[in-house]
């Protein structure tokens, strides 16, 4: 515990929701860390789960994706950690006028466009076909199955060939198919 107690305290600065440029954080400090984010979105620090929303929310503002795996970055220090799928999960999704707005488990609001693209595509931790949203910078949020299902029977439009789709922000995401 004693790892994830230092970074947090040396992220105390940073409690506020700014973006913080983390992929400009090359520090020379790097290691491990027994950390690993499940593929329901469950925060696990040495094999007990993260109980703390606001640490964990904290954790995932440091959170890169670089071309070895994930880190938690600050400054000072890099941590390798394990992720068993997306990082984050949408747990809600609302209809705006610029689009569907999508909001993690960590809360960050996104909404799908050309910025924040959805993709659906087969995950080995599902074992089955997924949506995803990106969120910022190669992190992306898994759509739970509520979601995803809101998303299906509420929302999307089916054409004439079988294309199962959703428009937003000016842009149009193919979900699937029908036949």
């Amino acid at each position: 515990m004693t790892d994830l107690l230092s970074l947090a305290a040396d992220l105390s600065a940073a409690r506020d929701d700014a973006p913080l440029p983390v992929e400009r954080w090359n520090p020379e400090r790097c290691g491990a860390m027994d950390l690993v984010i499940r593929a329901d979105g469950t925060w696990v620090h040495e094999g007990r789960p993260i109980a703390r929303s606001a640490l964990v929310r904290l954790f995932s503002r440091v959170l890169r994706r670089d071309e070895g795996g994930f880190v938690l970055v600050t400054p000072a220090e890099k941590l390798e950690i394990e992720v068993e799928d997306a990082p984050f999960l949408a747990v809600d999704v609302d209809r705006t006028e610029a689009g569907y707005a999508f909001r993690t488990n960590v809360g960050d609001v996104v909404t799908a466009g050309p910025d924040h693209p959805l993709t659906v595509r087969p995950s080995e931790a599902a074992g089955t076909e997924v949506a995803y949203v990106l969120v910022r910078g190669g992190l992306e949020a898994r759509l739970s199955r509520a979601v995803w299902f809101r998303l299906l029977e509420e929302e999307a439009q089916t054409e004439e060939d079988g294309t199962v789709f959703v428009e937003s922000g000016g842009t149009r995401f193919v979900l699937g198919r029908t036949t």
